[in-house]
């Protein structure tokens, strides 16, 4: 199915967005919400995801290295349940393990090094890139054309 995907690093205070091009082939970090509350984290990633035009969503499940579950990774089940509710377009959770540390490693070798809060929202929305365009080269051809 055609149409722009949007990736969402869920975290408790920090939700990093990335979106791919319509005809899903690549990746690329938006932005990231600052936003502890939970009512409004839902209502302001519904909204993007409306202005976005998405077809599909993709929110990053926390997984522990071994594959279980986490206090964090419950918490990101409970927003993808909430966000389903609010767009009408399809909410699938992703494996993310390991996205930020990938991340981190792409941005420093362009030469970004992380010192401040605005430097972990940088990370966040890249993380939420790597998770997508793993997504996206995963796919075959044709089911993202």
């Amino acid at each position: 199915m055609p149409g722009r995907v949007i990736a969402i690093d869920w975290g408790a205070a920090r939700i990093g967005l990335a979106a791919s091009d319509p005809t899903r082939t690549l990746a690329t970090p938006r932005h990231t919400l600052y936003e502890k509350d939970k009512g409004q984290q839902t209502k302001k990633v519904a909204a993007f995801i409306v202005e976005e035009e998405a077809t599909l969503v993709l929110v990053g499940l926390p997984l522990m290295l071994d594959g279980s579950d986490s206090e964090t990774t419950r918490s990101a089940r409970k927003f993808a349940e909430k966000l389903q509710t609010l767009i009408p377009v399809q909410v699938v959770l992703v494996d993310e393990r390991l996205s930020s540390v990938e991340a981190e490693e792409l941005l420093a070798e362009s030469g970004f090094r992380s010192k401040s809060k605005a430097d972990k929202g940088r990370i966040d929305s890249a993380a939420a890139a790597v998770m997508l365009q793993r997504w996206l080269d995963t796919r075959p051809r044709t089911e993202n054309a």
